[in-house]
């Protein structure tokens, strides 16, 4: 007989099935993340080329009068800008928005996986980044959705870098805002794989998200948020990366903390499920994106159409 834990690991990668079965009777989104996927399995950094072909990272592309700010995806440690997105990134630009995603905590001689730099400067490159999207689309302000780190990581960029006066709201999607342990982000390693032999000390980024590290000291001294800003968070109970999932909670004026199961019971999505394929969580990210027109997310969000 399996033990317990083999049997929990088992029925959460058959959640994550379902969900992307699911996914593929809604003909329109899904059939371009479909599509999305083949082309991620024959290639490499190059897609960021290939995503205008998809509809996000085109610089052409101005916000409309229903989405008046555009969205920048923040992927998150050991992901890039093009396979952390692959579902997220075609939903919301059938749903009308102008979508960008950034590559950022790049290590000399290291491809593909980025979020390995130190957080503060990876900050740094955000705020280049926002301010680029902002010229080419000539909004006053962004938005943002971030997985993981990608969710994190922005807080430094808003609190430190002068991102408060250009942003209007972070959605965090399983985001470790007060840090998670080392054996937590080790978990990540099995889904890229190589991406073990760079764990060594020349990562600063995994030491910036353990739990009492300096940065995450310095992140939420004085409060977890900053006036202007609306946060939400996103998580999930069966987080293995993001130990105790609720350490990815905020606490501030102008915070909504979402507990996936809350509003799916059925969805055992893990960390990297819930920021990549799971359109329960797609669902509530235009919820946050938009709550002026919000409508009730529950299991039946995986068959949204545009």
């Amino acid at each position: 007989m399996l033990p317990r834990s083999a049997w929990k690991k088992a029925a959460r990668a058959l959640s994550v099935l379902a969900l992307a079965a699911a996914a593929t009777l809604a003909p329109t989104a899904s059939a371009q993340a479909s599509s999305a996927q083949a082309s991620s399995a024959q290639a490499s950094s190059a897609q960021a080329a290939a995503a205008p072909s998809r509809g996000w990272n085109d610089f052409s592309c101005k916000p409309s009068a229903a989405h008046p700010r555009p969205v920048v995806l923040v992927h998150g440690t050991f992901g890039n800008s093009v396979d952390n997105w692959l579902g997220l990134a075609p939903y919301l630009v059938d749903r009308g928005y102008c979508v960008f995603s950034l590559d950022y905590g790049q290590l000399p001689g290291v491809p593909l996986f980025n979020g390995l730099g130190p957080v503060d400067k990876s900050a740094a490159q955000l705020a280049t980044y926002v301010d680029r999207v902002l010229a080419a689309t000539g909004a006053a302000d962004a938005d943002l959705v971030g997985h993981s780190q990608g969710g994190m990581m922005p807080r430094y960029y808003l609190k430190f870098l002068g991102g408060a006066a250009k942003v209007n709201a972070l959605v965090g999607i399983a985001p470790d805002n007060h840090g998670t342990t080392l054996n937590g982000l080790t978990n990540l390693l099995p889904y890229f794989p190589g991406a073990k032999d760079l764990l060594t000390t020349a990562t600063p980024a995994l030491t910036d998200q353990i739990a009492g590290s300096p940065l995450l000291t310095k992140l939420n001294a004085g409060g977890d948020t900053v006036p202007g800003v609306r946060y939400t968070v996103i998580a999930t109970r069966y987080d293995e990366v993001v130990t105790p999932y609720q350490s990815g909670f905020l606490s501030g004026p102008d915070v909504t903390n979402v507990l996936l199961q809350d509003r799916c019971a059925l969805d055992l999505s893990e960390h990297v499920a819930i920021g990549t394929v799971d359109r329960i969580v797609f669902h509530e990210v235009t919820n946050a994106l938009d709550p002026a027109h919000a409508t009730p997310t529950t299991c039946a969000s995986v068959f949204d159409l545009p």
